[in-house]
């Protein structure tokens, strides 16, 4: 099945990279990926995929569909981009090689008994469209989930840290910053105040523990005492125990900073809570097997607790089914991702062989675990287990 698998990615290859290139040039953001989303979505359609769009109430969701094997495998297509440097973070890369494992699996369904879904899921980068989609249960009666990420190097059983994404307003009170300053309540200060705070408690924080954050709105003009400033934080840990801990500690700074200047203060939730990325370890060396026979040679295993990538929202699907968030390596000349260099790489032959290398490991992998008895059974009770434990829930409610 494999070289059946090689075959239909050769086919479709001319489509897979046009996609990928298409997303690259028009860059767009967090639940606005209207036209990224249509893009994925019309190319599963024309490959003979049932699509539903607006999925989980989010427009820019989609589920695709084919087949209708007891055992459904799901394969994530994200597609976001960031503010200003575009798709620094690759996820044009992520949705082609997505489709591609999903066109390469449609011809097998039927022999694999499998149901083939891919899911479009948007605002990986802000807003947790995977969060929203998981707890909306568009990820329901999947036995695993499985997508695959580019960066400089290649990882197989990649994790990342749970994360807190945070929005602190502090509100004070105009006046002349020199005629009558003495009226004022200077927001800014407060998040001055509570940035020195965030200094002096770095030396404290716990390993994995980190906090990065910028100022989005400092005040307006010179000359008026601001009345208002914003904060944008986040908070990141290995574990969600240890991220709880650090947010408790990193609050405390903020009211610090509020109550030295006299001022009060908002903290608004900007993404829901991103928990660890926790890479199924069968999953995770089926990958690594079929990635390795494409000449590819990821970190060695005892190497990749050390190298978190950041956050994701997919580290909330891991931890209610089982699924894998790989890196695939692109020539990228030293850039790493959320760098401009790195958005340029993703558009060059290496980023192009990376969509293909990625689909038909994805694609062997969801066949690996449709054909070992052991696994499927695994997979299937456990959706099955799910599914029960959701209709309870509903009952309940």
């Amino acid at each position: 099945m494999n070289s059946e698998v090689d075959d239909a990615v050769a086919s479709a290859k001319a489509d897979l990279i046009a996609l990928s290139h298409s997303i690259h040039a028009e860059p767009e953001l967090a639940f606005a990926e209207f036209r990224s989303a249509a893009k994925t979505a019309e190319l599963l359609s024309q490959y003979g995929f049932e699509v539903e769009t607006a999925v989980a109430d989010l427009p820019t969701a989609f589920s695709a569909t084919y087949g209708s094997g007891d055992l459904a495998i799901g394969i994530c297509a994200e597609y976001d981009a960031l503010p200003e440097i575009g798709h620094a973070c690759g996820h044009n890369i992520i949705a082609a090689a997505a489709v591609g494992a999903g066109l390469a699996l449609a011809p097998l369904a039927d022999r694999l008994g499998i149901t083939v879904r891919v899911l479009g899921t948007p605002a990986e980068e802000s807003g947790g469209g995977k969060v929203l989609m998981l707890e909306r249960g568009a990820f329901d009666g999947l036995g695993a989930a499985l997508m695959v990420h580019p960066g400089p190097e290649d990882i197989a059983g990649a994790t990342s840290l749970a994360m807190a994404d945070l929005a602190v307003t502090f509100s004070g009170r105009e006046a002349h910053a020199s005629a009558a300053p003495q009226f004022g309540r200077n927001a800014a200060d407060a998040a001055t105040v509570a940035q020195v705070g965030l200094g002096l408690l770095r030396q404290h924080l716990s390993a994995g523990q980190q906090m990065h954050g910028i100022v989005s709105d400092g005040g307006i003009a010179p000359n008026i005492v601001p009345a208002r400033t914003e904060m944008l934080y986040y908070l990141r840990a290995q574990t969600s125990e240890s991220l709880a801990d650090l947010t408790e500690r990193a609050l405390a700074c903020f009211e610090a900073g509020a109550l030295a200047a006299g001022c009060t203060h908002e903290i608004r939730t900007v993404s829901p809570n991103y928990t660890e990325l926790r890479p199924d370890p069968w999953l995770v060396r089926a990958y690594r097997e079929l990635i390795e026979k494409s000449g590819r040679r990821p970190l060695a295993p005892e190497r990749e607790g050390s190298r978190p990538l950041g956050s994701t929202d997919m580290g909330n699907v891991t931890h209610v089914l089982p699924g894998i968030h790989p890196v695939i390596g692109i020539e990228s000349a030293g850039a790493v991702t959320h760098q401009p260099e790195f958005a340029a790489a993703c558009v060059t032959a290496s980023a192009d062989r990376a969509v293909l290398d990625g689909a038909r490991a994805l694609a062997g992998t969801a066949i690996a675990a449709a054909t070992d008895r052991g696994q499927r059974e695994r997979l299937l009770s456990g959706a099955q287990r799910r599914r029960e434990e959701r209709a309870r829930g509903v009952a309940g409610s």
